[in-house]
């Protein structure tokens, strides 16, 4: 076994990318290895480790193997060592015949990446087949007249193998008539010949007896014989000559049946049926040419009667015999040589070398899908083939050596639109006409990890009343992811952030496989009306791909609060409150007033007054918004001195929560006799001082009021220079009195514009309220900007709350999430 390298400008440059890449090259000195033929199963071939520049463990983990363009398995991979060896009979004759050369192309692939390496592998031959004639025995017949010197053809004999190992040389058998010659057929190939050395007499020997030996040209030396057996005739002088020596003629391989392809011709000098010829193939024409043409004894006309194929042989060579009617028969031939033209009757046949490799979506411009090899039986033009690709697929076809292709990506990818393509690869000829075979390959394309999951929205709004289960389930965010497999499996989880300097997770937690969130205890509206939870959702990719959206979460009021007094103070305390009042008073005398306050909002809030229980409810009434008692009547001397009322105070919301407070009132007749008796005392005393007292307020007077008209007029300008200068705006008010009979409904805008929330709440107001007024104060450094709006009427305006909104921040876009009859709340978008 030798091995030789023949360079050649062969080459594709390396794919490569990240992790995984595809590698489809040749190399660009080619290795070629000799053998002779009929070497034993498992013989070494040659050393692909080495010589590929492979180490064994590339060679074992990317399953280096023969991919042979000759369709048999004559080799094989050893992976432990790194050799090519045999892997079945290789007789050369078989495989390519009396070709001077015999190689073996043969591809060797790697998978994983994808690499293609070509080698050869030429066959040598040995002397494992001895010359061989047709025919064991050869029969001639020679007219005792035939002159010393005529030659008579003799066949050859045949040896498969080539070069050395074939014929050589010819021995014949010594005897006293006939000698051996060598003669010159065509090629420079020899055929042998009979020569007459000595007359013959039929009457001293009718019949001789001679051995034909032919030797081979090995080592050893390999020969084959065959027996001549010679009838010595009586006269019949002439032999039919042939106009030619040799005829050769082409015919199409397509040629019909029937179809006339020469006629030979030869002339004899005799006479009567000494000189009437007969036509004939010779007795060692082969069975092959026998059941193809057809010869007409007398014309000599051949004839097609077979079926040509130019792939299964080239050209006929063929012994045509003449031979007399005379005693003896006396015969001649000459040879006929039929060359068959091809045609383009084979299409073009597309192999797979490689099976299509799956294809990652993000795989870049030239990597390697599959290895393919065409082949058309057909020659010259006929087989010359070229492939196309059908259009709008992302892939082409890019050429290698000896018919191999490679079909690669030639545009970007994306499984998400396109997760599997039938590739259409279509092989024509340079025939004419031009015939074409069609391939479908099939490319799997695996998903990236190249879509993050998307929530159905960017964010959330949750509505949650106060004072829920905990553990109840709050809302349930949903997400998708356009990938597939571990890249599409979502888990959700909730950023860290903070709700009044607290953890959200302290609040609430996640569950990670569905996106449901529950709370962690129950919510108090009136410590906290609105927070946010930052939630994500990340894939299982490598690397992993994630999305955030914000829930936000708004506490609604529930009515879980009773009013509380915070006036009188002593009530307030839980204490009886003590009231004085003379018996002297009118009718509307204000006795007291019971001031109380509830931490809920809205019509939870709205807080009313009821007389429950009173001594003399005769004498006196409590006004049902404002908590006022005062005197129903003048108090007469009939009235007890001590009066007991019980005041209960209830909201408005459901259930309804109330407070009572007790109120003890004591009569007393002289409580104004000494205020009057003391000012009539001061009225009438002389005071030395009074002129100068009256003068010193007077002045100051003066002064206070000069004092603040300044301090009004520098705020002003200072509130006007602010405004311009930073878009802060001062405070304005405006009063006007009503009657407390006439309650309007307060309409609170409480508007928050610090923090990623914006929101607004508007809130049922203070029946009790004795007075209209507007106060709008807002400053980007405020952190909350509020609004008092007070309507006569008993419905909330929601466009003059809007109106509000847009005067105060014109910029802004607000938009109203839920309307319930106590509490409204608007949204920036």
């Amino acid at each position: 076994m030798t091995k030789t390298k023949g360079y050649r400008a062969w080459g594709w440059q390396a794919l490569w990318w990240h992790h995984f890449f595809l590698l489809w090259s040749t190399i660009d000195a080619q290795t070629r290895y000799s053998i002779p033929e009929e070497l034993k199963h498992g013989s070494v071939v040659g050393n692909l480790a080495k010589d590929l520049g492979l180490t064994l463990t590339e060679i074992s983990e990317r399953a280096l193997r023969v991919a042979s363009e000759s369709g048999e398995q004559y080799f094989r991979v050893d992976a432990g060592r790194g050799e090519l060896l045999v892997n079945d009979r290789i007789d050369r004759e078989a495989l390519c015949g009396q070709s001077a050369s015999c190689v073996l192309p043969l591809q060797l692939v790697l998978e994983k990446p994808l690499s293609l390496h070509r080698i050869e592998v030429e066959i040598q031959d040995i002397n494992d087949n001895p010359p061989k004639f047709r025919t064991e025995v050869l029969f001639l017949k020679i007219s005792e007249s035939a002159a010393v010197g005529t030659r008579f053809s003799l066949e050859s004999a045949e040896d498969s193998d080539v070069g050395g190992n074939s014929v050589k040389s010819y021995t014949l058998t010594k005897n006293e008539c006939f000698t051996l010659k060598m003669k010159e057929v065509e090629d420079g190939k020899t055929a042998p010949e009979l020569v007459l050395e000595k007359p013959l007499d039929r009457e001293i020997k009718a019949v001789h007896q001679l051995r034909l030996t032919a030797l081979d040209g090995g080592n050893p030396v390999k020969s084959g014989t065959s027996t001549i057996t010679i009838t010595v005739l009586d006269n019949n002088d002439n032999f039919p000559v042939f106009e030619k020596n040799l005829y050769r003629v082409s015919l199409l391989e397509n040629s019909a049946k029937g179809s006339f392809v020469i006629k030979v011709a030869a002339t004899d000098a005799d006479e009567g049926p000494n000189g009437e010829i007969e036509f004939s193939f010779g007795a060692r024409t082969p069975d092959s040419v026998l059941t193809l043409f057809n010869i007409n004894p007398s014309s000599g006309e051949i004839i097609l009667k077979g079926d040509l194929d130019y792939e299964r042989e080239t050209s006929y060579k063929i012994e045509i015999t003449a031979k007399d009617k005379g005693s003896p028969e006396m015969e001649s031939d000459c040879r006929l040589q039929i060359d068959v033209i091809d045609v383009n009757d084979n299409k073009p046949e597309i192999i797979l070398t490689s099976e299509p490799e799956p294809v990652r979506e993000d795989a870049p411009g030239g990597t390697v899908v599959a290895l393919l090899n065409v082949r058309d039986a057909d020659s010259v033009n006929n087989s010359k083939v070229t492939l196309q690709i059908s259009k709008g697929s992302p892939f082409k076809l890019k050429s290698s050596f000896s018919n191999n292709y490679a079909l690669i990506t030639s545009g970007p990818l994306d499984r998400e639109k396109v997760s599997d393509y039938h590739v259409e690869i279509t092989a024509t000829d340079s025939g004419s006409p031009p015939l074409s075979s069609k391939r479908i390959v099939s490319v799997r394309i695996t998903d990236v990890n190249d879509n993050p999951p998307v929530f159905t929205q960017r964010s959330y709004n949750v509505y949650l009343k106060e004072n829920g289960v905990p553990g109840s389930i709050l809302f349930s965010v949903s997400a998708s992811d356009l990938d597939s497999g571990e890249n599409a499996k979502i888990s959700y989880s909730i950023l860290d952030s903070k709700v009044q300097d607290v953890s959200v997770s302290s609040y609430v937690y996640m569950n990670s496989e569905n996106g449901s969130i529950y709370s962690m205890h129950s919510f108090d509206y009136e410590k906290l009306k609105v927070f946010e939870i930052h939630v994500q959702a990340k894939d299982q990719g490598s690397p992993s791909l994630s999305s955030n959206a914000t829930v936000h979460v708004f506490i609604l009021d529930q009515n879980d609060n009773a009013p509380a007094v915070i006036y009188p103070s002593s009530a307030a305390l839980g204490s009886l409150s003590h009231q004085r009042m003379p018996r002297s008073a009118k009718a509307g005398h204000l006795v007291t007033k019971v001031t109380a306050v509830d931490a809920d909002s809205g019509h939870n809030a709205w807080i009313s007054y009821r007389l429950a229980e009173a001594t003399d409810a005769s004498l006196f009434s409590v006004n049902l918004y404002t908590g006022e008692v005062r005197t129903k009547r003048a108090v007469s001397e009939q009235d007890d001195s001590s009066q007991r009322l019980i005041l209960e105070i209830k909201d408005d919301g459901e259930p309804l929560q109330s407070a009572t407070v007790t109120v003890s009132i004591l009569l007393e007749d002289a409580l104004h006799e000494p205020i009057s008796e003391l000012r009539l005392h001061k009225a009438s005393e002389p005071s030395k001082k009074s002129g100068r007292i009256t003068l010193y307020l007077i002045l100051s007077l003066a002064s206070v009021s000069v004092l603040s008209l300044l301090t009004f007029v520098v705020l002003a300008v200072k509130c006007m220079r602010s405004s311009r200068s930073s878009g802060s705006c001062c405070c304005m008010r405006r009063q006007d009195s009503e009657d407390y009979k006439n309650p309007n409904r307060n309409l609170q805008i409480q508007l928050n514009t610090d923090g990623p929330i914006k929101y607004v709440e508007v809130l049922g107001g203070d029946m009790m309220s004795q007075s209209q007024s507007f106060r709008s104060c807002m400053s980007p450094m405020s952190e909350y900007s509020d609004f008092t709006l007070i309507k006569p009427s008993s419905t909330t305006d929601f466009k003059e709350v809007i109106s509000v909104l847009d005067a105060s921040l014109p910029d802004s876009t607000w938009t109203f999430e839920s309307q319930q009859v106590t509490t409204h709340t608007a949204v920036k978008t």
